[in-house]
C-alpha cells in the first residue's frame, strides 16, 4: 500500500487503483455518518474533491493526488457508511480508478514513512 499525506491509502490492483483512508484519519473524523461518491466514469484531475465524508464531528473528503477514471465506486458506503470506522483499510474502500500515469505512486509514502508522519 501506499499512502498520502492527507490520509488516503492507495492499493494497485492491476492496472486500477483501490483508494480508502488510514484508520488514523478515521479516528480523526468520528464516526462516519455520510459519504458522497463519485459516478464510475468520472474522469478526476490532481486537487479535484472525490469522496465527500461527513461524520459527527467534521465534513472532510478526499481530493485526486492523481490524474485518472473512476471506475467502481463501493456502493455499500452509501447505506452503511460507519463501514469505513469499522474496516478503514478493508471493506471501506471509496473508488477504484485507472490512473493516467501510475508513476504517480512512486512519491507517495510506504507504510513505515506513514507511521513516522503520523507518530
Amino acid at each position: 500500500m501506499k499512502y498520502t499525506e492527507e490520509h488516503d491509502w492507495l492499493r494497485v490492483d492491476g492496472d486500477v487503483v483501490i483508494v480508502g483512508i488510514t484508520e488514523h484519519a478515521t479516528e480523526q473524523l468520528g464516526d462516519v455518518v455520510f459519504v458522497e461518491l463519485p459516478e464510475p466514469g468520472t474522469q478526476v484531475s490532481h486537487g479535484d474533491e472525490v469522496v465527500v465524508i461527513e461524520s459527527v464531528k467534521a465534513a472532510s473528503g478526499i481530493s485526486a493526488m492523481y490524474d485518472g477514471e473512476i471506475v467502481a465506486v463501493n456502493d455499500a458506503l452509501v447505506d452503511a457508511p460507519n463501514l469505513v470506522n469499522e474496516d478503514p483499510t478493508g471493506a471501506a474502500w471509496f473508488f477504484k480508478i485507472k490512473l493516467a500515469d501510475m508513476a504517480v505512486l512512486d512519491g507517495l509514502m510506504d507504510e513505515a514513512a506513514y507511521k513516522d508522519m503520523i507518530a
